[in-house]
Parts: structure tokens; sequence; C-alpha cells
């Protein structure tokens, strides 16, 4: 029995290999593939692997090799249409009943694709002609260089109604195929047919293996009604169901660990040729659940990359939304804001690459933008109000299908609630204690104003960055310290950000050496925020936190800059309730008040203790 070659991908894509093969076979993971002892010949060492994104097994014991289809016959001892059906069961995919139109239509499709490649090419050759003069000046003025252009199959399509048209019928290609494939438009008043892109550079569409499937055009005539125009939806291409770049960020995404989601084509060819090969774009829509699974078989967490502008805040909002309800453990996004209402093309032909991966290095997880959805402007002046916000939020994470998820989620809100309403004490600097930061509430506090570079900031920094390059290093520190670790309260941003993805990490990847940890983040998209704790920015200052330091001179040294760090923070709270009591001599505050007093004197003696140590 013969089934269509896109049914057969859509169960590939659907159904996860390691999945399959998990349960008859007990696998471990090692880096991005899974291994475990060979079911089809008897081994004690394991010599079998398992490649998700690949999506094939093989063994080098004996040789077996195969998709999801062939372990389930081999394993199963199935003929190929009982394992085809056993999976589609699992797929939710109806088996489709092959009649001879269907083979018709197969065939129509491989006809369908050999003539998107005949119009790929003849767009390429329009682009390096005369014709194309005024498309190259404009791919020229947007710094793209001739081996981008090349790599990404760009092209032209004359200012002409029916030039493809000629060309195409020329080398045999039917006229009702080329309607067919969107190529030429077919009045509904009988008229004759002509060209659907004129006068635009061309951008062919490649599909999961990189065959062309659609185009997407851009107007070169300012005043065209459509600044860009995409393909319609055809037998070959639908719109929800496909990335732009997708084949080349496949292989790129199992390098970086990442995938960079941008919004439009140019961005996409940007970044490739500033060496960011992990990028894709939709095509024209906001993302779908099609493209969101597409995005997670590349990379758990993959970046949303947005302008800075509002219409960009205002799409992150929407993507938010759009993946809300199909977060699962341990696959979510996160968002990368870009500065100044740049979009990823300006800030990478203007800074060139290392702004770019700053951003990204800074992306923030998606509880943070649903926090600031719900937050932002909303007033909260009144108990109703708190209330109100505390409803939205709860709501928020009631979407969440996955209950697991969603628990986490209303643990989050709750515990950024409960922070956020606590009373804001500020200090001045006659009172006692001088000038110290804003006190925010339990288990918070902030740094000296932005732009501060005085003794106490830079100190506090200092001890931030140690404490993370000391990890990194010696990750073994966090077997016995993680609940420490996660506990440090830094400001928000880029190194508080680095911490969760350190905890996050570490725990998925248990056992790795600070060398083998430290590049498996750099892997994971890390490497700029790495940088600024233990490469040359960071210049790793305290001794302890350096790799070839003794591991009891690591711990020791490590424990006691976490002492020292939470003491800045009791200390922070003490003089808030010492404020308090300026103003307000109720029993309570006294209490607090002395009861700080006792723990700041608590570990002020711990930290002297573990300084003579």
């Amino acid at each position: 029995m013969a089934f269509p070659d896109s049914f057969l991908e859509e169960i590939r894509n659907r159904v996860p290999l390691s999945g399959v093969v998990g349960r008859s076979v007990r696998l471990i993971k090692r880096g991005r593939e899974f291994t475990g002892l060979c079911p089809f010949h008897n081994e004690k060492s394991p010599s079998f692997t398992v490649n998700d994104d690949k999506g094939f097994f093989h063994c080098f014991g004996c040789g077996a090799h195969g998709d999801v289809i062939g372990f389930a016959m081999r394993n199963g001892g199935l003929a190929f249409p009982e394992a085809v059906e056993q999976l589609a069961m699992e797929a939710g995919l109806e088996v489709p009943r092959v009649r001879p139109e269907d083979r018709e239509k197969a065939d129509q499709v491989a006809t369908l694709g050999k003539a998107m490649e005949e119009a790929t090419k003849w767009f390429q050759a329009q682009l390096q002609g005369n014709v194309g003069n005024e498309a190259r000046a404009y791919i020229q003025k947007r710094g793209l260089k001739q081996e981008t252009v090349e790599r990404f199959r760009m092209g032209y399509a004359p200012q002409s109604r029916t030039a493809l048209k000629e060309a195409l019928l020329a080398r045999g290609i039917p006229e009702p195929l080329l309607i067919e494939s969107g190529l030429l438009i077919k009045p509904e008043d009988g008229g004759p047919s002509y060209d659907r892109f004129r006068h635009r550079v061309m951008f062919p569409i490649g599909d999961r293996r990189g065959r062309v499937i659609a185009f997407g055009g851009r107007a070169m005539d300012p005043d065209a009604p459509a600044k860009y125009l995409n393909s319609p939806e055809t037998p070959l291409f639908h719109k929800g169901r496909n990335l732009y770049n997708h084949a080349i960020a496949r292989e790129a995404a199992r390098e970086s660990g990442t995938v960079v989601v941008v919004e439009g084509y140019m961005d996409v060819i940007a970044l490739a040729q500033a060496g960011i090969d992990h990028a894709v774009a939709p095509l024209g829509t906001a993302l779908t659940e099609e493209q969101i699974a597409l995005l997670w078989r590349l990379s758990a967490e993959p970046i949303l990359c947005f302008d800075g502008d509002n219409a960009g805040i205002r799409a992150a909002m929407r993507a938010a939304d759009r993946a809300l309800p199909l977060l699962e453990p341990g696959h979510s996004f996160r968002f990368a804001i870009l500065p100044g209402g740049q979009d990823p093309d300006d800030l990478v032909r203007s800074q060139g690459r290392k702004a770019m991966d700053e951003v990204l290095a800074a992306a923030l997880p998606m509880a943070d933008i649903l926090w600031r959805k719900e937050t932002e402007g909303r007033p909260l002046d009144t108990p109703e109000r708190r209330a109100a916000l505390e409803a939205a939020l709860f709501e928020v994470a009631r979407q969440i299908k996955n209950p697991a998820v969603q628990g986490h989620y209303r643990d989050h809100f709750r515990n950024r609630l409960r922070t956020l309403f606590t009373p804001t004490r500020t200090w001045t600097p006659n009172r006692p204690g001088g000038n110290r930061p804003a006190y925010t509430g339990p288990g918070s506090w902030n740094r000296p104003p932005e732009g501060d570079k005085g003794p106490m900031a830079s100190n506090l920094e200092r001890t931030e960055k140690a404490l993370l390059a000391a990890v990194v290093m010696h990750p073994w520190l966090l077997e016995e310290h993680g609940e420490a670790f996660a506990g440090l309260a830094f400001p928000p941003g880029p190194l508080d950000s680095l911490k969760s993805r350190i905890l996050e990490e570490a725990s998925r990847h248990p056992g790795l050496d600070g060398e083998a940890f430290a590049a498996h983040l750099r892997q994971r998209g890390l490497g700029p925020a790495l940088d600024l704790v233990t490469g040359e920015a960071g210049k790793i200052l305290e001794p302890f936190a350096r790799p070839d330091t003794e591991p009891d001179k690591v711990e020791r040294g490590w424990w006691q800059a976490v002492q020292r760090y939470r003491l800045a923070e009791l200390e922070q709270e003490l003089a808030a309730a010492e404020a308090e009591l300026a103003s307000n001599t109720n029993p309570e505050a006294w209490q607090r008040f002395v009861a700080l007093k006792a723990e700041v004197g608590s570990a002020r003696s711990l930290v002297s203790v573990s300084d003579t140590d």
C-alpha cells in the first residue's frame, strides 16, 4: 500500500522518535542525542543512538539504521502499512485512502516542485542581468554581499506581465500547472493569465528539506499596494505550517542550542550574514500552533525577537498569548526586545553581531512578558484594583493546559504579587545609615541608581560576577549549594538571567565538569552573558572563582561570598525598618526592627568567622 510522501513526513514530524524508542529501550540523554543498548543485538555497552533533530536511529554495533517508521517495523515486527497506521493513530492523523487520483495528485505535487525550481533559477538569472540593475542596487544598499544573495537564492521578477510565463512555457511547463503553483494569476473574467510577481526582489521559501515551495516578493515601487507579497496557498505551500529559512536554521540550531524567530526575510538574511544562521521567520502571519510545534522541535526555548517600538511589543504580547495554552514542561519561549525601535537588520548593520548577541543573551522568560502585559500601566492604589490584578494573572495561568506548568505559573505570580504589594521605603542621606539604596520588600533590594559607579555598586556587581563564574567553572558547587545559589536575590538584568539559565541547564545536564559545562552554556546561546563573568570583560578577580583553584578553597571562598552578599541584603532591610520607625511606632514595626537587628548581628558574626577561616 502506498502513502503520500506528505502524510509520511507529517508522521515523522509529529511523533518524536525518542518517545517511540524509549518504550522499549532505556535511553540516556547525551547532548543533542540519546544513547542506549541496541534492541536488535546483544551488547553490554551502549552503541545505539537516537537523534530527534535528524529523525533517525543508528547502531554502531550492528549497523541498524532508520526513522520512526523503520523502528516501529523492526522492533514490533510490523509490515510497513501496519507501522504507518499505528503511528498515525498515535499522532492523531487519519490514514488517507490511496486512490488513483491520489497518486495523480502526488505526481502533480512533484511536478509543481520542478516548476518552482525552474522559476527560482529564472528569477536568479534576471537579478544578475541588465534588467536587475535597480534590484541589485537596492540589495547592495541593504548591505548584502554577493555570497549571501547566492546562498539565499535571491532573485528579481521584472516589470512585465508575462516574462516569467513565457520563459517557463518555453521550458515545457504547462500553463495550468503554473496557475496551480501560484506563479500565474488567472482572472475570473476569463482573460489571459499573467505573472503574479512583477518588479519585486524575490525570496524563495523552502520547506524543511530546502526544496522551494513558494516565494515572497519585496516591491521595488514605493507606491505598490503591498510592500511584501507571498505566494498563495497551494498543494505545496501552507503558510501557517512553514517557516522561512527552516532548512538552514535546522542544522544551525543543533550547534547553537537555540533558534531565533524574527519578523521578516531581510532580518533572517542579515543575521545569517553576521554569522547567526539559526534564525527563522513566520510567513506574514502571527505564529500558528503548527509553527510553534516546528520551533519546539528545533529548540526547547526558542527566542522570539521583536522590534522595540509599540508595534513590536504588541506582537510579543500576541505571541505570548498564542503560545500560552501549549506550554509543556521544559518547553517555552524567551523574548528579546530590540533597543530604540530597531529591527535585527538595522542592529547588525549598524553595530555588528556583538550587539545582537547581547540582546539575545538578555532575552526575558515568558513569565516576565506575561507579568509585564498584565501590570504595565495598571493602577494598584486600592485593594479592589490589586485584587483585579491577582485575578487577571491567575486567569492567565489557568489558560495553560498542562497542570504542572499551570501550577508553577500560579506560584510564580503569587510570589511576585507578594513582593509587589510590600510597601516601599526609601532612604535619604540625612537619615541614619546614610544614602542607601531603596528597599523594595523582603528578599529584594536594589543597587544604587543606574550610572552610579561608586564603590558599593562596583563591589556588589563584582561579587555577583564572582559567584556566577565560580558555579560555571565548578558546577559541582550546585550539588551541595544549589538551593543557596537559587535564593540569591540578584537585581533584574543580564546577571540574574544568567543565574536562572545556569540553574536550568545544570538540572538538565548534571555531572559536567567546568570546561564541558561552560562549552554547553555557550552552545545554548549564552556566550555573551558568560563573557561578562568568565571572559575578557569579566576578568575573574576572586581567586575562588578561577578554574585552577583547589576545590576546598573554591567552596570556602564561594560560601563566604554568599554570606557577605546576604549580609548586604539584610542590612538594606534593617535600614528600611529603622526608617519606618521614624514615622511609625506601632508594635509590628518595632518587632520587625528588633528581629532584623538580631539577624544582621548573627550574619555579621558568621561573615566575620568565615573571613578568618
